[in-house]
């Protein structure tokens, strides 16, 4: 496995495949979310993967506007794959900045697989009372452990991710991982919101997502019109929100199928 510096956080790389497959996870992950993917991936793709600029401990605090992450993965693409296509792996905010991403530089990204979160605005207007009263106790608690930091801050962050239940190591969970949140709240001028695009992808789309969870992150009509185009497929698994590590073996063998036939 090679490891790059990129404007100071770590990428790793394996395989050799002649494609690219840029792995990008989400809240409270790391780059390690993928290893059962990269397993099943790296004899046929050349996998890409790192942990969200901000969210690893060993690196400086810092809340990233969603202007810094797209120059940091337009930046990750230079480096793993100069002047050629890449595939999208993408879950939770990984889903986020890797559709905005697209949006700015369509002829950058081939295909794209989303796994569980789908285009925001929509998303928004398809909750339920119950589902939107879920989202904002949840994403403004992590909003706060990221503000108030420190050990009350951490503590927060393991809390709310114990609730969620969330697979990553607890020893990697810090309060850093919360600053998404913040920016989508109380970001002001830098406020995700105020910058997000609506996503409507033209490339090929795989669409993966669990239907065991508290509230959906993506609008059953997005899914209808988004599988409904050819060369894209939406899946439904029978789990939560980390479907790539609830069922592995199917995730796997249904990503493999599709990246082959399109």
């Amino acid at each position: 496995m090679a490891v790059l510096d990129v404007l100071g956080v770590n990428v790793h790389i394996e395989g050799d495949g002649a494609e690219t497959v840029v792995m990008v996870p989400g809240w409270p992950d790391t780059y390690r979310l993928w290893d059962r993917q990269v397993e099943a991936l790296k004899d046929r793709y050349r996998c890409v993967r790192f942990t969200l600029p901000g969210f690893d401990k060993e690196k400086p605090r810092k809340a990233y506007t969603l202007d810094e992450h797209i120059a940091f993965m337009d930046a990750v693409i230079a480096r793993v794959s100069p002047g050629k296509q890449v595939i999208f792996l993408l879950h939770d905010w990984g889903c986020i900045f890797g559709y905005q991403y697209y949006l700015r530089n369509r002829d950058k990204v081939a295909k794209i697989i989303g796994v569980d979160v789908g285009d925001p605005s929509s998303t928004l207007r398809a909750l339920t009372a119950r589902e939107k009263l879920i989202a904002f106790w949840y994403q403004t608690w992590n909003a706060f452990a990221w503000k108030i930091g420190g050990v009350i801050g951490d503590r927060m962050m393991h809390a709310m991710a114990h609730w969620g239940r969330a697979p990553s190591d607890p020893a990697q969970i810090t309060s850093r991982m919360g600053y998404p949140y913040w920016m989508l709240w109380f970001g002001g001028r830098d406020s995700y919101n105020r910058h997000g695009r609506r996503f409507e992808p033209e490339c090929p789309m795989l669409f993966i997502y669990g239907c065991r969870k508290p509230l959906r992150f993506h609008s059953p009509a997005w899914a209808e019109k988004l599988a409904a185009k050819p060369g894209n497929e939406v899946v439904e698994f029978d789990t939560g929100h980390w479907v790539m590590s609830q069922q592995p073996e199917r995730f796997n063998e249904v990503v493999r199928k599709w990246l082959i036939e399109h």
